[in-house]
């Protein structure tokens, strides 16, 4: 028995398992049927004895040690292969009786094989990564991880020393994906993948695929189950259309998103141990306890959404979480997979809607994530001028290769059905659709056709939005997208690229540069205020002030504002956030900035909240929690977001006062609102405005209300419209003449008085007058009067108001030569400031 054992066995690939280069250990080890009987080999290093026990008949058989680095095997007499586990004596004297891991056959199809190679196994994180489950009454951990240029991948922990040698995974074909199933592994158990290169060098990996990982400065995965969870969101998921705005179908709900970074929002002093160090992530609240604190501070302030910076796994604290290595796991700092699903079900029984920040642009470069990550340039390209970002410091995804792609559309799926998000944003897709995008010549690749558009990000892009709208129609695509690329919320049918929304980075940009201007020399940057009607409708925008503009030495929202005390410099917020939450767009604004704190947000402290007990930055709060709350119960200010007859200008050329006003247009006269900004600490008690139609007209919300910290000045009376008296001029608060010029009756346009058409039409626009206070936003509801016009009709008059003033506006910026054509490289317009820069 013993020869003919000796001449059963295939030492070469018995040597290929013992130096641990073997990419197909299940061929040789486990229990094998032969003409002379049933084979079961072992190779476990540091074993002095193994025997085999076939469980249902109590029987054993020694196996023959055959060599000295731990491989076993014995030849038994039967034909059929019954449940059977290895009882082993360790040289140490230790024992141990486990089950033999290369008994079990893999879970994957010929079908799963051939939609990964092709990029569409959408479900594909059932199958990679580590899953708990019950094979042949056995349970166990499924392990499965792409590596197609691994010579050999191993699964390592605790449960197996950390050794190597001990659970080698099988190769399937030439599809480069690994796997092993480990019997009695349990949920909690740490792991790696122990990864050899072709050139023989042994790595340690964290696994792709894992829905957990160990809190930082460790960095390996965790074995989860993250089935089984009591959601209670069922009323949120079942209307979630109805809750949430959805830029293609125009059925425009409110959408004011309050930007999140968990780890300082509020934070805790960290627990010191007993060498007197900070003890790892002690400084952190648990998802759980987030929960209830957020939900309830987001409603009291009439925020409809929250936006969270990325919750995925990073090593790095000061990344903001936009380097991520654990793209399936919600990162451990907060607590685990359930916790962070608790958060969710929370957030949606509130109310509140949830939308996860995600990266699919780029990721670091830290030894144990995708970085290089079988040894070969896997994830991202070979070639550093297409792999990697030069300014970032990170790796580039290799957008060409369908095993990237459908890793990366799979995790955007995964968190809208694993753990119900209701929107996923892009981060960084400049960045991906540009060839060039930070490089300098000679730093990047042109494309096939020698562009600079990376033409398969392009690609990538709309695939993933194409598959999200058909399984998660009710998810938000929205893109953080910093160029004028066009259509970037546009149709797929129409060569768009398919978002929902893209963040309007221009008018953040020009908005932000116009409010930091002097008010003594704001009326010569006035374009800036008003350029972005001119391409409002070409996407679907979100109105942002984000984190980026709060970091890095830019100091807060309110620190940028002119002023020379807090309240002169919170006046002049007060009505930069009425101008942006009556603008059309959506809104986000980044935590903290609704109380104007007087530092700049550092993610290694909590919030200051302890300021608010200062009148000033209370005053702040309680006009934003107010401005918030008239922005949600006033339907023209979203209901049509996405169409021009939302909008209709009523004064955008009062350049030397730098007063805008304009109407926000709703499907009915009654719902209107009337809203004016004046963006100089200049007051007037009469300011003739020109209004949309005869009617009377009820001051609903005024920036300057002393509860809001202003000085007061109110429109206490409604006013009921009248004819324009022509050449009146109008005086400010000293009794100085304003000659601010007539209007054009359909577009609100100023006129000089030589051009005015003295026409009849032209001489029934009407007016009214207003006490405008310094620093304001100012909205009036309209009742008309005496108005035969229905729905369609004010939509359609709205409609070709809008257009008109468009058409006109851009033939004047033409004509004083500051609006250029559209460039051909970029398809954006170019607006000129009087020194020639463009803005």
């Amino acid at each position: 028995m013993e020869n003919l054992l000796y001449k059963l066995i295939d030492w070469a690939a018995i040597e290929d398992i013992e130096y641990s280069e073997s990419s197909d250990p299940h061929d040789v080890l486990g229990a094998h049927q032969t003409e002379a009987g049933l084979l079961i080999q072992a190779f476990i290093p540091d074993a002095e004895s193994v025997e085999v026990e076939f469980i249902a008949v109590k029987s054993t058989y020694d196996m023959e040690k055959l060599n000295d680095k731990g491989f076993f095997a014995v030849l038994i007499d039967r034909k059929d292969i019954p449940e059977y586990k290895f009882n082993i004596v360790y040289k140490d004297g230790n024992t141990q009786s486990i089950y033999d891991a290369y008994r079990y056959t893999g879970i994957y199809t010929e079908d799963d094989l051939s939609r990964f190679e092709r990029g569409v196994h959408y479900d594909i994180y059932e199958k990679m990564g580590a899953h708990c489950i019950t094979i042949e009454g056995v349970e166990g951990v499924y392990f499965s991880v792409w590596a197609p240029g691994a010579m050999r991948v191993s699964v390592v922990g605790d449960f197996n020393c950390w050794d190597g040698r001990r659970h080698q995974m099988r190769r399937i074909g030439d599809s480069g994906i690994y796997e092993i199933f480990i019997p009695e592994v349990q949920e909690g158990f740490i792991y790696k993948y122990e990864i050899k290169t072709r050139r023989g060098e042994p790595m340690l990996k964290s696994d792709p695929y894992a829905n957990y990982s160990q809190l930082r400065p460790e960095s390996a995965s965790i074995v989860v189950n993250i089935n089984g969870y009591n959601w209670t969101d069922e009323d949120w998921m079942d209307s979630r259309d109805i809750y949430q705005s959805n830029g293609k179908n125009y059925d425009g709900n409110p959408m004011n998103i309050y930007e999140v970074h968990l780890g300082s929002w509020i934070r805790k002093e960290p627990q010191i141990d007993d060498d007197g160090k900070p003890v790892p992530g002690s400084e952190f609240y648990n998802y759980r306890d987030l929960a209830p604190r957020l939900a309830e501070y987001v409603k009291d302030m009439n925020y409809t959404h929250i936006e969270l910076m990325p919750v995925m796994e990073h090593p790095l604290d000061e990344s903001w979480g936009y380097q991520v290595t654990g793209y399936y796991a919600p990162t451990s700092r907060y607590g685990n997979p359930q916790d962070f699903m608790y958060f969710m079900n929370y957030m949606h029984n509130e109310g509140i809607g949830v939308i996860l920040d995600w990266v699919p642009a780029h990721f670091p470069k830290d030894l144990h994530g995708l970085g290089a990550f079988d040894g070969t340039h896997v994830y991202e390209h070979a070639d550093p001028r297409q792999g990697e970002h030069p300014h970032w410091g990170t790796y580039i995804y290799n957008y060409g290769r369908p095993q990237v792609t459908n890793f990366l559309i799979a995790n955007a799926l995964f968190w809208a059905k694993c753990y119900h998000a209701d929107g996923i944003r892009a981060d960084a897709v400049a960045s991906m659709l540009y060839l060039d995008y930070g490089k300098n010549d000679g730093e990047w690749v042109a494309n096939k056709y020698g562009g600079h558009e990376n033409l398969e990000a392009i690609e990538f892009l709309k695939h993933l939005n194409s598959i999200m709208k058909i399984r998660h129609n009710d998810v938000l695509m929205i893109a953080e997208e910093s160029t004028s690329w066009p259509k970037i919320s546009g149709d797929l049918r129409d060569g768009g690229l398919g978002f929902d929304f893209k963040w309007n980075m221009g008018w953040m940009n020009d908005f932000l540069h116009y409010m930091q201007v002097d008010p003594y020399f704001k009326s010569h940057h006035y374009g800036a205020l008003t350029f972005s009607m001119l391409y409002q409708y070409s996407e679907n925008f979100i109105l942002v002030l984000s984190h980026d503009e709060v970091v890095h030495g830019k100091g807060t929202l309110a620190g940028k504002m002119p002023g020379k005390t807090q309240e002169e410099k919170n006046a002049n917020l007060r009505v930069a956030y009425g101008y942006m939450m009556t603008h059309p767009g959506k809104k986000l604004i980044f935590m903290g900035q609704e109380f104007a704190p007087l530092n700049e947000w550092n993610e290694m402290h909590e919030l200051p909240w302890g300021i608010l007990k200062y009148p000033v930055h209370k005053y702040m709060q309680e006009y934003v929690k107010q401005l918030n709350l008239f922005y949600v119960e006033h339907e023209a200010l979203w209901k049509l977001d996405c169409e021009p007859e939302g909008f209709e200008w009523m004064t955008c050329n009062s350049y030397k006062e730098n007063v805008v006003a304009f109407v926000r247009h709703s499907e009915y006269y009654q719902d209107d609102i009337l809203v004016v900004c004046n963006f100089t600490p200049q007051s007037y008690p009469s300011f003739d405005i020109d209004v949309p139609y005869h009617g009377i007209y009820t001051e609903e919300f005024n920036s300057d209300y002393e509860g809001f910290g202003g000085g007061g000045m109110l429109n206490t009376k409604a006013l009921t419209s009248k004819a324009r008296q022509h050449n009146k001029n109008q005086k400010n608060d000293k009794g100085t003449d304003i000659n601010t010029g007539d209007r054009d009756k359909d577009t609100g346009l100023s006129v000089k008085d030589d051009e005015f058409d003295k026409s009849e039409a032209a001489q029934e626009r009407e007016i009214i007058s207003i006490q405008l206070p310094p620093l304001s936003m100012v909205a009036f509801s309209v009742k008309k009067v005496d108005s035969k016009k229905g729905k369609k009709d004010v939509k359609n008059s709205a409609k070709k108001a809008a257009v008109k003033a468009h058409k006109k506006e851009q033939s004047r910026l033409e004509d004083e030569g500051m609006l250029q054509k559209t460039s051909k490289k970029r398809n954006i317009t170019i607006v000129k400031s009087d020194a020639g820069d463009n803005i």
